[in-house]
């Protein structure tokens, strides 16, 4: 598959976005030129990435269920997808008491949230599918055995549910949904508290649970956009590629008005982002988790948080230790519990420290985390859980240390042994061993078949990074990264096409640890990947350091997607992907990738009925395209203008913009766009009532065609020129040119084709008084058919593509 990026993938299979033009195919140009970027230089970090890849004879990429597929329908389970991604089974309306509730890793599977403080066991935990950095979770969450204490809070909030509002008070009906905050440190247990509520209350929700992140792993805040395309997703609702974040509010709105549901607004950055995601239906409930205050949100119910009482920080240690190990000194146990300051994440540091080394003692543990220094530059509510972290990271292999700074790198903060291997620069195997004993330590928590960097330690790791590791290391990282996904894009690609194709002779040439055994391997990894590829493409571009390795991760994820999902499917991803091409372009002036780009957005714009927006790009795109010189951009730009004034139903300008694609593809000598422009020509003609240009353009579009020796066209072209003759009041004429395209239907062996034509034809006969040839001829395509009747038509414009 081709290296180039910037070159547009069709929209559809005849690439005709209501008359706005088809794709613009980079790979594929007629002139029979290099792809744009073709024999560019590449950055010299990319370079030195194919030398450095790491890339072992390994098992190949997994692809299992378990990792985003679609598993096989379980009776009680529900199945939830999130913007294509299908997350772990998990029992609506699950039963258990406060005792049971949601920690980071459950007995089933780890939660739909990013938990920042209560992590799960390190050993023999069942991974949940990943869902992305906006996860959506329909059905309220599953028991877990990793939770512990919290009564009064959960018995405050409640009774925060129960209790009157001031509109109810004031005998008015309440216009918004009930909010609760939890409010706490990074670290607290706060996600685990919310979901702990959550499934205890989440039966009264019977529309579902939806369990939503807001804020990016590096600390940014989730655009709105993404949010409520993942929100939508999770209701089974298609959002248009390219739609305004007003308009996704609003549908996100309308979506949960008629909606009973409960929503899990997980590590919110501000009130705003919370405000723009509220119900305005009071049967509906909103869970905030944030750290501080959401001033500006009305008759808001917080619930701040601290550290965990002794008797449940002594438990969450024991689920670790062992109760042997507390039972010998439960003095030096609960020593050690407040020495993590009842800190969930501080505990589970600690308590995996301790797992891993079952010889040493609590009481020996909590007289060396004393001894580690508190860490003055972090803030005072983090300064505990700081020093538990730098006591396990102290104690780390330098190799093991070394990756776990570079998975700061890690795109949506998930990483498999692929990503760990690259960034690191060793063997898949041994990145995979690592990757587990650093989840034994609980600085990892699983997610499907991939990890991530607990949230509360995230900000820890990308300091060290930036501390230890040089600038020029951590950018060759960065580079191994993407080149080992382009490559594994590149084999996902490959494997949906023939057997013996070049695509699959490259596959074969290609290390086995970026092969894919099958179709569907490719498809589910692709599935559960597809947010940290997303992110992946968002943070190379957003580097501006490695612009062709970024280039060519686009180029690959956009022909992945495309292969597996279909353009149609994946047109929401598709157009952010577009426009990630469209700045580099413009950044590093490359006109001809900006005007594929341009090209590609605007067939998007006019799919989703934006055709005012399509206009735009596709006159941007034709300056682009002269700017470069590439004559095939500008008469695409050109042909795509015509058909979005087409659209708009201005038939003069239409007519002008075809007259000159037509112009220039005379000039070059391409026949098979000469024809189908004809074609257009005698559409826009027809439309405007000027029979007689209609009709000489669409005799010169069934002569182009006859050239070609294309009789499917010809057929085609006739046909509408008979149209044309009956229009202007020639049926004679018209009778006479629909017999000719009959038989030309015939010889071509196209009997759907023929079939419409002898419709047509029968169609005709009445107008001309004929009923018996009618009815003949209606019979003759009933037998074409093999049906009693038909309403098959020759429209108007099928000779145009």
């Amino acid at each position: 598959m081709g290296e180039v990026v910037g070159e547009a993938v069709p929209v559809g299979a005849e690439g005709d976005a209501g008359g706005a033009g088809s794709g613009l195919d980079r790979g594929e140009r007629p002139d029979g030129q290099a792809g744009p970027v073709a024999g560019r230089a590449e950055d010299g970090a990319s370079s030195a990435a194919r030398r450095a890849g790491g890339e072992g004879d390994e098992p190949a990429p997994r692809g299992d269920a378990g990792s985003g597929g679609s598993p096989t329908a379980v009776p009680g389970l529900d199945r939830v997808a999130m913007g294509g991604v299908v997350e772990e089974a998990v029992p609506v309306g699950a039963d258990g008491g406060a005792g049971g509730g949601s920690g980071a890793r459950g007995e089933s599977g780890a939660p739909g949230g990013r938990d920042e403080g209560q992590v799960g066991p390190p050993v023999g935990a069942v991974r949940a599918a990943e869902g992305g950095t906006a996860r959506v979770r329909v059905g309220a969450p599953e028991p877990a055995r990793w939770f512990f204490g919290r009564q009064r809070e959960l018995k405050a909030l409640h009774g925060d549910i129960e209790r009157a509002g001031l509109n109810t008070i004031a005998g008015r009906r309440a216009a918004h949904t009930r909010v609760l905050l939890i409010a706490g440190q990074s670290g607290s247990g706060r996600t685990a508290l919310a979901r702990e509520l959550a499934r205890q209350v989440g039966r009264r929700y019977p529309d579902g649970v939806l369990h939503i992140r807001l804020t990016e792993p590096g600390g940014e805040p989730v655009p709105v956009e993404r949010t409520a395309r993942d929100l939508l997703g999770g209701f089974g609702i298609d959002v248009p590629p390219g739609a305004a974040d007003d308009e996704m509010s609003e549908m996100v709105r309308e979506a949960l008005a008629v909606r009973r549901v409960l929503l899990l607004l997980d590590d919110a950055h501000d009130a705003e982002q919370v405000d723009l995601l509220l119900p305005e239906n009071p049967d509906c409930l909103v869970v905030a988790v944030a750290r501080g205050p959401l001033t500006g949100i009305p008759d808001i119910r917080p619930c701040t948080i601290g550290g965990l009482d002794a008797k449940a920080a002594m438990e969450l240690l024991g689920t670790f230790t062992g109760s042997v190990r507390i039972t010998v000194d439960p003095q030096a146990a609960e020593s050690l519990a407040e020495e993590c300051g009842g800190q969930p994440a501080a505990i589970a540091l600690v308590g995996g420290w301790l797992a891993t080394h079952p010889r040493v003692s609590v009481a020996d543990v909590a007289k060396r985390l004393r001894a580690v220094p508190e860490d003055l530059g972090q803030p005072q509510g983090s300064r505990l859980l700081a020093r538990a972290f730098r006591f396990v990271y102290e104690d780390l292999p330098p190799s093991t240390a070394g990756m776990l700074r570079l998975l700061s790198l890690a795109p949506a903060g998930l990483a498999d042994a692929h990503t760990a291997s690259a960034l690191a620069g060793c063997s898949v195997s041994a990145a995979g061993a690592a990757l587990d004993d650093l989840a034994a330590l609980n600085l990892l928590r699983p997610v499907g078949d991939q990890f991530e960097i607990v949230g509360a330690l995230a900000p820890m790791t990308r300091a060290l990074m930036a501390a230890k590791d040089r600038p020029a290391e951590v950018q060759l990282a960065r580079a191994r990264m993407l080149e080992r996904t382009v490559r594994l894009l590149q084999s996902c690609r490959a494997v949906t096409e023939p057997d013996g194709s070049p695509a699959r002779k490259k596959l074969a040439a290609l290390p086995r640890a970026v092969r894919f055994p099958t179709t569907r391997a490719a498809a589910d990894w692709l599935t559960s990947r597809r947010p940290a590829l997303l992110a992946s493409a968002r943070l190379a571009v957003a580097d501006g350091e490695l612009d062709t390795l970024a280039r060519r991760l686009v180029s690959a994820l956009v022909r992945a997607l495309a292969a597996h999902q279909g353009t149609d499917a994946a047109a929401p991803d598709l157009y952010g992907l577009h426009q990630l091409v469209l700045g580099v372009a413009e950044r590093q002036g490359l006109h001809r990738e900006e005007a594929a780009a341009l090209l590609n957005i605007g067939d998007l714009d006019a799919r989703s009925g934006r055709t005012h927006d399509a206009l735009a790009r596709y006159r941007s795109a034709l300056d682009a395209g002269r700017a470069a010189n590439d004559h095939y951009a500008t008469g695409r730009a050109m042909e795509s203008v015509g058909g979005a004034y087409q659209e708009l139903q201005d038939w003069h300008r239409a007519a002008d913009w075809y007259g000159r694609a037509l112009a220039q593809r005379l000039s070059r000598g391409e026949r098979a766009d000469e024809a189908r422009l004809y074609g257009r020509l005698g559409t826009v003609h027809t439309y405007a009532g000027r029979y007689g240009e209609a009709l000489r353009h669409w005799r010169a579009a069934a002569a182009g065609f006859r050239r070609l020796q294309d009789l499917p066209g010809q057929a085609r072209a006739l046909s509408e020129a008979a149209r044309v003759q009956e229009y202007a009041g020639r049926p004679e004429e018209s009778l006479h040119t629909c017999q000719e395209a009959v038989e030309y239907a015939r010889l071509a062996g196209d009997t759907r084709l023929q079939a419409a034509l002898e419709l047509r034809l029968a169609d005709t006969l009445d107008r001309l008084g004929d009923p018996t040839a009618a009815r003949l001829h209606r019979h003759a395509s009933d037998r074409l058919l093999g049906t009693d009747s038909s309403t098959y038509e020759i429209r108007s414009t099928s000779a145009e593509g």
